[in-house]
């Protein structure tokens, strides 16, 4: 059976398919996040995902190797992980009381046939009007600057995300459902993967 690699050091896409029992490893891509401009949010994830898989992929010869990339985007600026805390503080006045997008692209490559498929997932998510004073003490309890948009929706992102419509998952940054789609193309199933329960 061929391999799973997750070309990613993220601890909450590790977090998800570890809580799933799903077999796998991880490694650093090494890539750098490309800003596609001009192209649309959900190509633009998919380019970064499938170049994080593209940069180890030529490192397995047997193996399904996953990249994913998450942004978030309102009124069509794309918004990134945060370059510093001014920055999120600056998102989190952006999105607060508004809706935004969430987008995440997959990419896997299958390294022993030569096949390779992406997709996106999409999310809209509704966030509390904030004062001031609830994005400081927010900003203080999570590490904002590897994480798109500056929030995440898990643990304390409970307090400020108000509703959201779609995938959950895809929020975290791994929409598992569309991940699954994915390995059906490729002939498999994320249940292969999974610790068999007797």
């Amino acid at each position: 059976m061929k391999k799973l690699v997750l070309a990613s050091r993220s601890p909450r896409r590790q977090q998800l398919l570890k809580t799933l029992g799903v077999h796998f490893i991880a490694e650093e891509s090494g890539f750098h996040e490309i800003d596609h401009a001009g192209d649309a949010p959900g190509q633009h994830v998919k380019n970064n995902a499938l170049g994080k898989a593209r940069a180890i992929a030529s490192q397995h010869k047997n193996a399904l190797v996953i990249g994913a990339d998450t942004v978030v985007v309102y009124r069509q600026r794309v918004l990134g992980k945060p370059e510093n805390m001014g920055e999120a503080r600056e998102y989190l006045r952006l999105l607060q009381g508004k809706t935004h997008a969430v987008y995440t692209g997959l990419g896997i490559i299958d390294t022993k046939e030569n096949i390779t498929v992406a997709d996106y997932e999409k999310t809209l998510v509704t966030m509390r009007s904030l004062s001031d004073k609830e994005i400081r003490a927010y900003l203080t309890n999570i590490e904002p600057l590897d994480k798109a948009g500056a929030y995440a929706i898990q643990g304390a992102g409970a307090v400020i995300v108000k509703k959201i419509s779609g995938c959950y998952y895809n929020v975290v940054g791994f929409p598992i459902a569309r991940f699954e789609e994915l390995l059906l193309r490729l002939k498999t199933t994320i249940f292969s993967y999974m610790n068999v329960i007797s």
